[in-house]
């Protein structure tokens, strides 16, 4: 039975529930940090909030959790995933229910600092933890897997989350999924395992980490990360808010699309790493995804019935993530395992940039042209560098393939 045939037999009892409860846990995570979005028309109005102060509480969490990247990835390369992802989970959640107690803007402002610490130790713990367990030929498909939990969380809040709000309003509903939250949070505590087929781990330094930062791929890969996640909080972060102020949707109508969204982005992260891994052929997965995001960016704000704007943004959806398992898995294909945590830290922090460069950006821009129009037709425009830089990306990663592939013959 080959490796490709069979990645659920590699995986066995252990990792399945590693994994599982892996994604459980990302799920409860992305349920508090969407609720942010979801709820920001009545967080803006509980805290007495600005559109451009509401940018900020995004921006306060994602620059920490930007600069903590590549250290979180040298723990986890160092010390093993499990522990650290824990660390993160639960200090996340806890103050997912601290927030829904605050009601002075200053404070919101401070808890997101320190949430964005707790959530540098999630992303490349929890990517290399969900990896290891994979063989080699389907990790990109594993890299896809660990986002699922962050939008099936999503889908489950825009669903009921508009509901809950009708009868209790937004702090217990907020409160509710984050103690559930720190609940599960023990459970993989308990269950979860470090995989021991990966072997001694080899000695790692952060010099290593230093080290990325000469090679030329590892830049094109963070200029596309920078893009990529750029796009995915634009609409993440502000679809709720554009639904209602621009187009006069209720939030209950803006929770339903933009359930229909996270339900769509969900599969196609799987689904767009094992494409690039039967095609083995990552930009091309790349730079398919930044066009058809392109041509949505500029649609979403040219479109005014509420049947295009929900076709459109399934369309979006869709290829949003697609290319996320293809993109991160090409620094780990290039380097190898032993720097996989720092390689993913390193092209996470650049893509937090990108986060935290669009979040604020669109809140200007609402706030000063009082609608979201131009925001979005620059983001359809970023996407098109993103196509050039993919083509790059092709080149430089064929040059090093070829040139292992030469040495080792």
């Amino acid at each position: 039975m080959n490796n490709a045939a069979s990645p659920a037999a590699r995986l066995g009892r252990a990792g399945a529930l590693t994994v599982t409860l892996v994604i459980v846990c990302q799920s409860f995570q992305g349920l508090s940090f969407g609720a942010i979005a979801l709820f920001l028309p009545l967080i803006r109005e509980d805290l007495q909030m600005s559109f451009t102060q509401a940018g900020m509480l995004s921006v306060a969490s994602t620059v920490i959790y930007a600069f903590g990247q590549i250290p979180a990835g040298y723990l986890s390369d160092r010390f093993g995933p499990k522990r650290l992802f824990f660390i993160g989970i639960l200090g996340s959640t806890a103050l997912s229910l601290n927030l829904g107690m605050i009601h002075t803007y200053a404070f919101a402002f401070a808890n997101q600092l320190l949430s964005g610490l707790f959530r540098t130790l999630l992303f490349a713990p929890g990517l290399s933890l969900i990896a290891s367990w994979f063989p080699p030929n389907r990790r990109a498909t594993a890299m896809g897997l660990y986002v699922i939990g962050g939008f099936s969380g999503n889908v489950l809040l825009s669903l009921v989350g508009p509901m809950l709000v009708m009868d209790f309003g937004w702090r217990p509903p907020f409160m509710g999924f984050a103690i559930l939250g720190i609940c599960f949070a023990f459970v993989y505590h308990f269950l979860g395992k470090d995989n021991p087929a990966t072997g001694p781990r080899e000695p790692v330094a952060m010099l290593d980490a230093l080290r990325l930062f000469r090679y030329p791929i590892m830049w094109v890969c963070a200029a596309i990360q920078f893009i990529r996640f750029g796009v995915v909080t634009s609409f993440n972060f502000w679809l709720p808010s554009f639904l209602v102020t621009d187009r006069g949707l209720s939030l209950q109508a803006a929770g339903f699309i933009t359930a229909l969204g996270a339900a769509l982005t969900a599969p196609s992260n799987p689904l767009g790493g094992y494409v690039s891994d039967r095609l083995k052929n990552p930009p091309l997965v790349i730079g398919g995804s930044l066009a058809v995001l392109a041509i949505t960016s500029a649609l979403l704000v040219s479109v005014h019935s509420t049947a295009a704007i929900v076709a459109v943004v399934a369309v979006n959806s869709m290829f949003m993530q697609f290319y996320f398992g293809p993109l991160f898995h090409v620094p780990v294909e290039v380097l190898g395992r032993r720097v996989a945590g720092m390689s993913t830290g390193f092209s996470n922090m650049f893509a937090n940039f990108g986060a935290l460069t669009f979040a604020y950006a669109l809140g200007v821009v609402k706030d000063t042209s009082g609608n979201f129009t131009w925001g979005f037709l620059s983001t359809s425009a970023v996407c098109l560098l993103g196509i050039a830089l993919s083509v790059v990306l092709a080149r430089m990663r064929k040059r090093v393939l070829a040139a292992r592939s030469h040495g080792s013959g």
